[in-house]
This record gives C-alpha cells, sequence and structure tokens, in this order.
C-alpha cells in the first residue's frame, strides 16, 4: 500500500504519477469476522481531505520506477555483493563483504537492506510469531474483484485472508490483486507437507467468495512466506552511518506503513544532507525529524498487531465488540484514518511536504484502467460510508 505520505515524497520526486498509473486505487479498508460481522472500516473519506486514496501496487513496479530514475541520474549500481558489515577507517566508511573483502571508501553508508540487515548486527530480535504467505494473481473484469478496497476476513485473530488490488505491472501485462493468508511461522513446514486442497478448504470456510482466486494456485510453490519482525534499532545510526526502512523501524504489515515510512526516512536524510554542514550532522538532523512519527507509529502498530495476528481471544474480542463500535463515532473515524494514512502525527510539514495532486494521480489510474476491455464494470462493494466505493 502506497499511503498519501509515500505518495507526498514520490510527488517531490516527480514520480507520483508514474507510479499510480501502475496501481490501483483503494477507497477503504473493509474486515469482516467470520460471522460477518464488521471488524474494521475505515474509508480514506473520513480523513476530511477530499479525493485522497491509497494506491496498491505490485512492488516490483514500485521498485522499477525508482531503478529507472536511478539510471536516469547515471547513479552506478553494483549487486552481486553479500554485505556482512561495515567499518570506518580514516574518516570513510566501508562495506565487508562476506568473502572478506571492502568496498572503497564513501563518505557515507545508508543501510536500507531491511529488518535482517547484516549492518545491524547483535540487533536480529523480535521476530512475530505469525508471518503470512502472498500471491499476486492475474484477475480480469469479470472478476467478483473489489476493485477499490482492501478487504479482510478474520476467523478470530488467528486466521486472516485479504485480498488487495495491486494493478499491472505494465502494458500488456494483467490486472493483479494480492492475496495473502496468516501463518504462523512454525506451522510453515507442515503447511508445505500438507496436500494444497486442505489449505484451500480452510480458506474456502472463511471467504468462500475466493474460490475462484484459489482455483488458480496450483501448486504451493506460488505462495511467497513472509516474516516479520517488530524491532525498532537502539541506535539508527553512527559515523557516517544512517538506517532507514526496517533496517531502522520494522514492524507487521497491519497498518501499511512500510513502504511510506522508509520513503519519508529518505526524503529526510536527503533535505539534512542539503541544510547540514557534515555527514554526521545531516544524519543526526534526519533522525531527529523523523524520531517521533517512527515512535509513534511503531507504538500503534505494536498496540493494534495481536487484534488481527494472535492466538489470545481477548484480543479479536476487542476489535469486533469495542474498537469497531467505537470508530463509527466522528472524532474516533477520523484518529482511524488518520492511523491507517500515515499522516497521524504530522509528519508531512517537518519535511517540508504536502500532499500530492490527487486529481492527477486518479486521471493517471483512469487513464491504464481505460486501456483495459470496457465490456465488464468493475464491481465495488459498499463500506458504512456511501464516498467510500
Amino acid at each position: 500500500m502506497l499511503q498519501p505520505t509515500g505518495m507526498a515524497v514520490l510527488a517531490r520526486m516527480g514520480l507520483a504519477e508514474e507510479v499510480a498509473a501502475h496501481g490501483a486505487r483503494i477507497d477503504a479498508l473493509l474486515g469482516l469476522e467470520e460471522h460477518g460481522r464488521t471488524a474494521l472500516d475505515a474509508p480514506y473519506a473520513r480523513l476530511g481531505a477530499p479525493g485522497v486514496f491509497g494506491i496498491g501496487i505490485h512492488r516490483a513496479s514500485l521498485f522499477q520506477v525508482l531503478y529507472d530514475a536511478v539510471n536516469a541520474a547515471g547513479i552506478a549500481v553494483e549487486t552481486s555483493r553479500e554485505v556482512a558489515s561495515s567499518t570506518v577507517e580514516h574518516g570513510q566508511r566501508h562495506l565487508v563483504f562476506a568473502d572478506g573483502k571492502r568496498s572503497p571508501g564513501h563518505d557515507m553508508v545508508i543501510d536500507a537492506s531491511g529488518w535482517a540487515s547484516r549492518i545491524a548486527q547483535g540487533e536480529q530480535h523480535g521476530l512475530l510469531p505469525y508471518g503470512a504467505l502472498w500471491a499476486s494473481l492475474p484477475v480480469t473484469r469479470a472478476d467478483p474483484v473489489a476493485w477499490n478496497l482492501l478487504e479482510q476476513r478474520y476467523r478470530r485473530a488467528s486466521q486472516m485472508v485479504g485480498v488487495l488490488p495491486i494493478g499491472s505491472r505494465g502494458s500488456g501485462q494483467p490486472e493483479e490483486v494480492a492475496f495473502f493468508w496468516s501463518l504462523r511461522g512454525q506451522d510453515l513446514d507442515r503447511w508445505r507437507a500438507a496436500p494444497l486442497e486442505r489449505w484451500k478448504d480452510e480458506v474456502r470456510a472463511l471467504w468462500p467468495e475466493t474460490h475462484f482466486l484459489l482455483d488458480r494456485i496450483t501448486s504451493h510453490d506460488q505462495l511467497t512466506y513472509a516474516r516479520y519482525a517488530h524491532r525498532t534499532a537502539r541506535r539508527p545510526g553512527g559515523d557516517r552511518l544512517i538506517r532507514i526502512g526496517d533496517a531502522w523501524h520494522s514492524a507487521s504489515p497491519q497498518l501499511g506503513q512500510g513502504a511510506n515510512m522508509a520513503l519519508l526516512d529518505a526524503w529526510g536524510i536527503a533535505q539534512a544532507l542539503r541544510q547540514a554542514h557534515s555527514i554526521n550532522e545531516a544524519t543526526s538532523l534526519a533522525r531527529r525529524w523523523r524520531g517521533d512519527h517512527v515512535q509513534l507509529y511503531q507504538a500503534v502498530t505494536a498496540a493494534f498487531t495481536p487484534m488481527f495476528q494472535s492466538d489470545a481471544p481477548m484480543w479479536p474480542w476487542l476489535r469486533d465488540r469495542v474498537m469497531a463500535p467505537m470508530s463509527k463515532l466522528p472524532p474516533v473515524a477520523r484518529l482511524q484514518a488518520s492511523l491507517m494514512s500515515g499522516l497521524f502525527g504530522w509528519p508531512l510539514p517537518v519535511l517540508g511536504l504536502d500532499l500530492p495532486d490527487y486529481s492527477a494521480l486518479a486521471s493517471a489510474i483512469a487513464s491504464r484502467a481505460a486501456a483495459l476491455d470496457q465490456s465488464y464494470s468493475p464491481t465495488t462493494r459498499q463500506t458504512s460510508l456511501p464516498d467510500a466505493s
């Protein structure tokens, strides 16, 4: 999910419309528990900012747009190296590779290598018990997909299945959805060893309408298991070093903030480098600009995760019986939308960012959609607010 925060960064880079053209417009998040009770109903319309929406996109599409921009800027990229650590010598930082060789000295290293970063040695903790199986599946306009929603179904908090439209990876490529299923890490080997149909029966029992997607999964290998960790690096930076994204602050994906937080971090260090008088002053400034927002979302995500991925019965009861009814109250509804969009805590002004032009983004998405077979009308599903779909 690309939220308004991440899109604000991409807009300042001149890439927002190109990214949006690959993605799908998401107007709301809708989650139902196994008996049909609404557990999550979060339209972006509740933000009070006209026209704002999220964008579902395949991570390969986002990567390609950014990678093309790197190449266009003439930035050298070196691959096929396994980084083991880094060290500072004579005022420059070197990468140390697994084969014992070292990189040339650099003025600065930015660690964007995720929660399992080798550079953040000694901090490999916080692995969460639940991860998720993911598959990107082709869909057509004839399929009963809620094209504008991230939809989820829950059995307590121990089972969750979700479908997120993610647009198209390029010209001539099909529309796709991301299909995901919560699974404890300790159960992964058991899932791989069991017949695939047994798992499909579990999914159908929870959400029968996904049968057409399940029919397109014919092998365990079509699903990739993603592990998650909740960890904030004790030292987000050092001498000529700063961590961004999950290398600094990893969390479960319940609020859909991962890529957006990383984009904000990257923008923060870029701005700090323009203003500071030294590399280490820039890293310190960037950490200060981003620190409050990072701590806030780490705390909120830690609080929300057990409601959607845990074994304890209390958390889903609290989600369905307390949080869901409260979210219909206008002040709580707006707070929920602010949290979901990444805008809680006002992260944009401190970085000199504004909301992107959503009319232009909507046009970019509509232009791609117009190229599809228009003989079918997209299926939408109504949430509790009329303007959510």
